[in-house]
Parts: structure tokens; sequence; C-alpha cells
């Protein structure tokens, strides 16, 4: 078997074992955050931060939710993060915008954070505040799913079939799953196009 081959089929392994039923319950509770006028904001590092920009476009332009990520206003992450220091940034960051008991929290990451092993502990300490807020909390993780698939109410923990794989395959489908959610019934408002409608 060549790598391609491998990879491909390390990938239908995955989709074998994902639950549709979480995926399910993180779509009502993402409806749930909609109708009482709350919003998404979307916390990820390396590739999961560039995913969580597309997932912003995806919430806000396809399922209608005001949705954000702090990664995508890169002068006060890097102020934040020069002056009090990466741990705190994604904290303070939503400290700033007033998050509440209407909001959510939607966590892209690898290992999901864990202050014991110092992964994350930016995602843990904005998780934290999520809990002492009251927010809900989602995630599209891999690995054990880390602190994220501890207090999360709702986490998809992407399965490891191959250890060597972890990253590529975590990020991957963090994307194989927001799209299910904003394509579900239940939260897309809007149609997605793909030419211009002139």
């Amino acid at each position: 078997m060549n790598y391609s081959e491998q990879h491909l089929q390390e990938t239908a392994q995955i989709v074998s074992q994902l639950n549709p039923a979480l995926c399910e319950k993180a779509v009502d509770l993402l409806a749930a955050v909609r109708e009482r006028g709350g919003r998404l904001f979307i916390l990820g590092v390396g590739g999961s931060a560039a995913n969580a920009s597309h997932a912003v476009n995806d919430f806000r332009k396809i399922a209608g939710m005001e949705c954000y990520a702090p990664t995508d206003n890169v002068s006060e992450l890097t102020a934040r993060t020069n002056d009090e220091g990466w741990t705190s940034v994604f904290a303070e960051w939503l400290k700033g915008s007033r998050l509440s008991e209407k909001d959510a929290l939607l966590i892209l990451s690898v290992g999901g954070g864990s202050l014991e092993k110092n992964v994350s502990p930016n995602l843990v300490a904005a998780l934290q505040l999520g809990k002492e807020r009251g927010s809900a909390i989602l995630g599209i993780v891999g690995r054990d799913g880390g602190y994220t698939a501890r207090v999360a109410d709702v986490a998809i923990v992407i399965p490891t079939v191959n250890p060597a794989n972890v990253t590529p395959h975590s990020e991957a489908f963090q994307a194989v799953v927001w799209h299910l959610w904003v394509s579900h019934p239940a939260l897309k408002v809007a149609e997605t196009k793909w030419e211009s409608t002139k």
C-alpha cells in the first residue's frame, strides 16, 4: 500500500467512527445559542486558528449566527501576548467581549488543552472563564480531547487511527464536522453558492 492509499484509508476509518448523535446534540445547542441571541466565539491555535477563521465565515454567512475568532484580530492578539502573556490572551479577549451565559465557545484543537502538559494553556484559561460565566462549550478535538473534552457540553473527539497522523486528521476533520453543522437544516439559513448569481 502506498502512502496516499494509507492516508485515505485512515480517513475512511475516522468517518465510520464519528458519532452522528453527538453532531445532532451540537447542532441543537448551537441553534439554542442563536435563538437566544448569543454569540459564538471560535478558538484555535496554529492550523486550528486558520480553521477558526473559515468557520466564522460559515457560521455567519450560512447559519446566520453572530460569530468571532480572537485570532482574526492580529493587532489585539499580539498586543495582549506581548503585554500580558500567551496563556491569558484568549480569556482576556473574551472578557473584553463581555462573554456571558447567552454565548458559546467552540474549541478547535488537536490536544484540547492541558495545564499539566503545558499544551494550549490559553485554551484552558478561556474554557475556565466560559465555565465561570455559564457559556455553552463545544469542541472538535483530537487525541483524548484534553481539557476541552472534560468540560464541554458537546465534544467531538476525532478518533486516532494512526498516532503519526493525529494532527492532519484532527485539523482536516474539524472542517468536516463544522461543515456538517452549518449545512444542517436546523442551522442553515442561507443557500451556499459557488458562482456568480448575476
